[in-house]
């Protein structure tokens, strides 16, 4: 003790501050590692509703989910544009849960007339307790481009799908909620505006996650005192048609893999990483430099943008 305190006041102070940073860094740990792998997941139907309106639920991270939910005991309004899709993809539900009851919702939110169809979705689902809402419909562009090189039919779907849809649909479901006291509202952001310090080549798909992202955490702080909560679910690459990856593998997983992760989640911090190595690639990514990280991705875009150039001028070709 006395050669403790024969420490200079500085070295001491430092030492504490030291402390303080390690205990702070092992708590966060702690949590993360409660969160990714002990925590359970919610009882959705008890807690929420009966029912879960999922978008873009035809393929990818959505149809995953509405496959989940049913499995939780939900009943699915599944959203998407294309009525055979729709229909495959409700018998192959009904097909491995009998009891789930399905209806489909036939609305392409890259049309015009958006405001009026999403109303009409509304009017679709009065009165039915619905307890989730998952906003995954979504785009990307075909490959990556510089900005001046994104034309105003892309631009426009982009913000139409990723902004005005999730918006509206989110505008549509949430009264409900809001009179039954309860209720989870998911939106599938990207780690291109939550994870990674930049996205070139990819800039207007990146700001419109960026919207979600945001958009998320105020409705979370508006409305966690009625009972709902609203989440921003940022993963990185999975094996999707919109991401352009065909086999899943440990950091690219599978829509299933990925939605049974997900499904955990619901219900608790406004954003989060809920597949656990794209949280070890969010860590990993933080400890380099920014123009580092800025840097590798505009070299990976790049090269994204000239094979995709090349693919284009082979079509053109044949």
């Amino acid at each position: 003790m006395d050669a403790l305190l024969a420490q200079p006041t500085w070295a001491l102070a430092l030492a504490g501050v030291g402390l303080m940073v390690a205990a702070t860094a092992s708590a966060r740990l702690a949590r993360w590692l409660y969160a990714a792998f002990l925590r359970p997941g919610k009882p959705l139907r008890r807690r929420y509703g009966e029912w879960a309106v999922v978008t873009g639920a035809t393929d990818g991270i959505g149809r995953a989910l509405a496959f989940r939910f049913a499995g939780a005991g939900m009943s699915l309004v599944l959203v998407g544009r294309s009525p055979d899709k729709l229909a495959a993809v409700s018998g192959e539900i009904r097909g491995k849960h009998p009891r789930a009851e399905v209806r489909t919702f036939v609305l392409d939110f890259a049309a015009e007339g958006l405001a009026a169809k999403v109303a009409a979705l509304g009017d679709s689902i009065r009165g039915l307790d619905v307890g989730v809402l998952v906003n995954s419909a979504g785009m990307s562009y075909p490959y990556a481009r510089y900005f001046h090189e994104v034309d105003e039919e892309l631009m426009r779907n982009l913000i139409r799908l990723n902004v005005e849809a999730l918006t509206r649909v989110t505008h549509a479901v949430l009264p409900g909620m809001v009179e039954r006291k309860r209720g989870a509202i998911v939106n599938i952001g990207s780690g291109a505006s939550s994870i990674l310090p930049s996205y070139p080549l990819y800039s207007v798909y990146a700001a419109t996650k960026a919207y979600v992202d945001q958009f998320s955490r105020c409705l979370y702080v508006e409305y966690k005192n009625k009972g709902i909560d609203v989440q921003c679910q940022v993963p990185l690459y999975a094996a999707t048609k919109m991401a352009s990856i065909k086999k899943a593998s440990f950091f690219a997983p599978s829509p299933e893999t990925y939605a049974r992760a997900a499904v955990r989640y619901i219900g608790y911090e406004p954003r989060c990483t809920p597949y656990w190595p794209h949280a070890v690639l969010w860590f990993l990514i933080s400890a380099f430099p920014e123009p580092i990280v800025d840097r590798l991705l505009l070299n990976m875009s790049v090269g994204i943008r000239k094979r995709g150039m090349a693919k284009d001028a082979r079509k053109k070709t044949q």
